[in-house]
């Protein structure tokens, strides 16, 4: 679409949707960004692209019955192609995801021109747009999200990354000495996610103790309780990931590093350790900058995957056939 045809476009309502290996979430959104109606449901992840694809479809549908949206965007689990609107790279968390036509399919099924992106970059968006908004001009941005996986997006001078087959951002898959040898879901070895992420921390707690543990919540509450393999086990993960963020920072100059995500949600054992981990590796231009919670919410990931519609191709219905 034209950037006129753009123009013609704006005063409608948008829709966005945000697709998790377990829900999708959907919202109507209008011209000034006011959330006009909200929708959720299940990803049938084990069903296939094909299904995943319908239920998204069908969600848009419940937040825009009488299609009064101009375009709609959305925020995809995955390695997205935003260019060709491909899913180029995805783990087994959905079904066959990896090559789904997610743009054309998407847009046919619904009858909406689509933009799509990572929804790590996605929601990474808005946090560039109020970066901007503080009076730093087109500023710098290192956004990390740290949970089932981890993560990330890199904007530098008021533009988003997105490098070749959308692979851009993937945090989790840069080395880390801290998981030398530990398998990575991608098939390489030593990755950050393997021991900074949700799974990871557990994972590492039960090679500590030699005893299963069901989930991180679990072991930050040991943590709590003062079992000290708990306590090396978060803060082993949270160091990861700042020796790598702190990194980064030096390669990339931000003027903001955001880390979310569930994992620094279980407190400030794990805030502390990563925090100064991340400060040990900065150089001197860089001595206090300190990572930051996202500054917006639940909402992020749908309004940041309506604001997709603005700044990347649409992929318009028809292109598949």
């Amino acid at each position: 679409m034209t950037p006129a045809a753009r123009t013609a476009q704006a005063g409608r309502p948008v829709v966005g949707l945000d697709l998790g290996g377990t829900k999708i979430a959907a919202a109507l959104l209008g011209a000034d960004g006011t959330v006009l109606a909200r929708h959720s449901r299940p990803t049938p992840a084990r069903d296939g692209a094909a299904a995943v694809l319908d239920a998204l479809a069908a969600a848009a549908a419940e937040v825009d019955p009488g299609k009064s949206g101009a375009v709609l965007g959305i925020a995809a689990a995955g390695v997205i192609d935003p260019r060709t609107g491909m899913v180029t790279s995805a783990t087994d968390s959905i079904r066959g995801w990896a090559g789904t036509a997610l743009g054309a399919g998407l847009a046919d099924r619904t009858g909406y021109p689509v933009a799509c992106d990572n929804d790590v970059r996605a929601t990474a968006g808005p946090e560039l747009v109020a970066l901007g908004a503080d009076g730093t001009g087109d500023g710098s941005l290192l956004f990390a999200a740290i949970g089932t996986g981890v993560g990330g997006a890199i904007a530098v001078d008021g533009r988003m990354l997105h490098g070749a087959s959308g692979i851009a951002g993937h945090l989790g898959h840069l080395p880390s000495p801290e998981a030398a040898g530990l398998p990575c879901t991608c098939g390489a070895t030593g990755h950050l996610e393997v021991i900074a992420s949700g799974p990871g921390i557990a994972a590492h707690y039960e090679r500590l103790t030699g005893a299963p543990v069901d989930r991180l919540e679990t072991v930050a509450a040991r943590a709590a309780r003062g079992d000290t393999d708990a306590v090396s086990a978060i803060t082993t993960g949270a160091a990861a990931a700042g020796h790598v963020l702190g990194g980064l920072a030096n390669a990339f100059g931000p003027d903001r590093v955001v880390v979310g995500g569930g994992v620094p949600r279980i407190g400030a054992l794990y805030e502390d350790a990563l925090r100064a981990a991340f400060t040990s590796e900065l150089m001197e231009p860089l001595r206090g900058l300190v990572p930051r919670a996202p500054l917006l919410g639940h909402d992020a990931a749908v309004l940041g995957a309506a604001a997709l519609t603005t700044t990347l191709p649409l992929h318009h219905p028809g292109a598949l056939r």
